[in-house]
């Protein structure tokens, strides 16, 4: 049975045609620890964790590769700077549209005295950015931005937003989990001091390997959240403060980032702006064909003018979770229903609490995808 695999957004599948041959290479004929071992083996494994750092400085514009620091997940990477950074009576400012990643480690820190108000955006999810400036208070530290919405692909002005945090001396964090590796980011240009990324959505690589790039100032103001070995300076009981030993404590997911790197390189050799370009064709067909759907609502944006390749809809007289039940079971078409870990991107869409279907493309697809699905659309819509 051949499915349609639409759900890219939670994470890009297939991966990239080299990241599992490596990963099972490296676990086969390797398997060898870094920072640990002081033999030819774990140097060469070391040049590649190396390499892959480097990829990623020059993909993002970083300032210094030994400050593209390895995590999990994005989600970890906004929690260690979230709550590395922030200390009591700080004031943070977030948008409307910010997923769980940022709520939840937010909220838990209200009972340490840290707050946080919300810049407002529109029902298109664009943020309103004559909204901010009157929203910074003496002991506002930082704005946290989702760059791009998981719910209806609404990309934010991150270079503007820059600019203001760059005036107000504000740390600028950008939770990059939706753009990374799609959408082109420049880390000095856009004035960020910590981009927070995942390898497993449109980076190419496997899941539980993330990352987040740092200044030299937000390196030096954050705590670190994990402590622990890290093969260097262990005569010393406290962590070391050289980069990026200061926050990988423990063993890295080395056949993680092995597989990154070859995400990263097949970026490179296909041209992100070609994989950026193939995406945005197959969402405007989608768009198109939608509006001519009677019943169908596109949530957010009606064009692929400052959007990713994420598209939510509703149906008139129809429950969210049964559309992508029949999508499923009918004509094998996956998606994701709900509220996509991002309650507040809901409400502010209007499409909270029942959520959405999302539809989500990625380099894999092809225009039968749309096609299929188009169609699979226009018969579950007319039988209302």
């Amino acid at each position: 049975m051949n499915y349609i695999y639409l759900d890219n957004a939670s994470t890009s599948f297939p991966k990239a045609p080299n990241v599992a041959s490596a990963m099972a290479d490296y676990i086969t004929n390797c398997g060898i620890n870094i920072n640990r071992g002081s033999y030819a083996l774990a140097y060469d494994v070391e040049d590649i964790i190396y390499t892959t750092r480097q990829r990623l400085n020059t993909l993002f514009n970083g300032h210094d590769p030994s400050h593209v620091i390895f995590t999990q997940n994005v989600t970890m990477s906004l929690n260690m700077v979230i709550k590395g950074l922030l200390k009591v009576r700080d004031h943070v400012l977030i948008s409307s549209m910010e997923h769980n990643a940022v709520m939840r480690p937010l909220t838990q820190l209200l009972n340490e005295g840290i707050t946080f108000d919300t810049i407002p955006c529109d029902t298109t999810g664009s943020i309103k950015l004559d909204a901010i400036e009157s929203l910074i208070r003496p002991n506002t530290v930082a704005i946290i931005i989702n760059h791009a919405t998981n719910v209806c692909g609404t990309i934010q002005p991150i270079k503007e937003i820059g600019i203001i945090c760059k005036e107000h001396n504000l740390h600028f964090i950008v939770d990059a989990a939706q753009t990374a590796g799609v959408i082109p980011i420049d880390v000095k240009e856009s004035q960020i001091d910590a981009l927070c990324f995942t390898g497993h959505k449109s980076l190419l690589g496997p899941q539980g390997i993330g990352g987040m790039i740092l200044t030299k100032e937000m390196a030096q103001a954050l705590t670190p959240l994990i402590a622990g070995g890290t093969g260097s300076f262990s005569h010393l009981e406290m962590m070391p403060t050289y980069m990026p030993d200061a926050f990988e404590a423990g063993t890295l997911n080395l056949p993680g980032i092995i597989g990154l790197n070859e995400g990263l390189a097949y970026i490179e050799s296909q041209g992100m702006e070609n994989i950026h370009n193939h995406e945005l064709v197959l969402t405007q067909s989608f768009l198109e064909g939608l509006q001519s759907i009677d019943g169908i609502n596109i949530v957010g944006k009606q064009n692929i003018q400052d959007r990713t390749a994420v598209v939510s809809i509703t149906i008139d007289g129809m429950d969210p979770a049964s559309i992508a039940y029949e999508l499923e079971s009918t004509y094998h078409i996956m998606t994701r229903v709900g509220l996509h870990c991002a309650p507040r991107a809901h409400q502010t869409l209007g499409t909270y609490p029942e959520g959405t279907v999302r539809f989500s493309f990625g380099y894999a697809n092809t225009m039968e995808d749309i096609e299929t699905a188009l169609s699979a659309l226009t018969t579950i819509a007319n039988k209302i």
